[in-house]
């Protein structure tokens, strides 16, 4: 290899002058430069039987650890899924259990409900029959004396006998006519009246089967839900053992 010669520049006195400065250059001597000697080659290192056994031992050391370790976090793992389902079974029953109570309660109130307004529909019933019986025995109390004042009148208005009792028949017929169709028009309001409280009584018991069959569709709807979900669970550990041996078998 040729050697590189290195020429060193100087610049020595500044000159000022009317136009600006002057520089005088000079250029030294050239400096041959010596290149570097090279490092001697490291000896090659020769590795025995022994060396290669020690280093197979200790991956196989770590490999035991790194094994050992993962299935001890699998294991802890799959400990506390255990004890999650555990829990959530339990919070699932006690749901459940208060599930059930509170619709027991429901049904029990709505029973009573539907016999309390049965009740009421008969103390109105009976209030009106008695007032239909109180309204019959006025209007028969009424026939009564028209009858007997037509029987007094009959006997102390001789002269007047046919006009009066003409009129006085004339007011029996409209009396009676008039009761008769009072009569009618309560009996009417009566069957109205029960069958009112037929179709009401139908449509409580109507409504009843239908929440009912409404309350038993949503408490098996809700048991189908946890029963997915804890299937859903159960397959979990499953699906996470093979990934466990695959990360065994990639750090052997």
């Amino acid at each position: 290899m040729s050697e590189e010669i290195a020429t060193e520049v100087r610049c020595e006195g500044i000159k000022k002058g009317g136009g600006g400065q002057a520089f005088e250059i000079r250029l030294a001597d050239p400096v041959a430069q010596t290149p570097p000697k090279r490092p001697p080659s490291p000896k090659e290192k020769i590795v025995s039987v022994e060396d290669i056994e020690e280093k197979l031992r200790a991956a196989e050391d770590r490999r035991k650890s790194i094994t050992a370790n993962q299935l001890a976090a699998l294991s802890a793992k799959l400990t506390k899924i255990e004890e999650a389902r555990k829990k959530n079974d339990e919070e699932e029953k006690l749901f459940i259990q208060q599930t059930e109570e509170a619709l027991k309660k429901k049904i029990a109130t709505y029973e009573g409900n539907r016999e309390s307004h049965i009740n009421d529909l008969k103390t109105k019933l009976k209030e009106h029959l008695e007032g239909v019986e109180k309204s019959r025995q006025s209007l028969e109390l009424q026939a009564a004396e028209v009858a007997s004042a037509i029987e007094e009148k009959l006997k102390t208005a001789a002269n007047q006998r046919d006009e009066n009792i003409k009129k006085m028949l004339d007011k029996l017929k409209e009396h009676e006519d008039q009761t008769r169709r009072v009569r009618q028009l309560n009996h009417e309001k009566i069957s109205q009246l029960r069958y009112q409280i037929d179709t009401k009584l139908m449509s409580a018991e109507k409504r009843r089967t239908s929440i009912n069959e409404q309350l038993q569709e949503k408490l098996k709807l809700h048991e189908q839900r946890i029963e997915t979900v804890r299937k859903n669970k159960e397959k979990m550990p499953q699906a996470q053992a093979p990934e466990g041996e695959t990360e065994t078998a990639s750090s052997g």
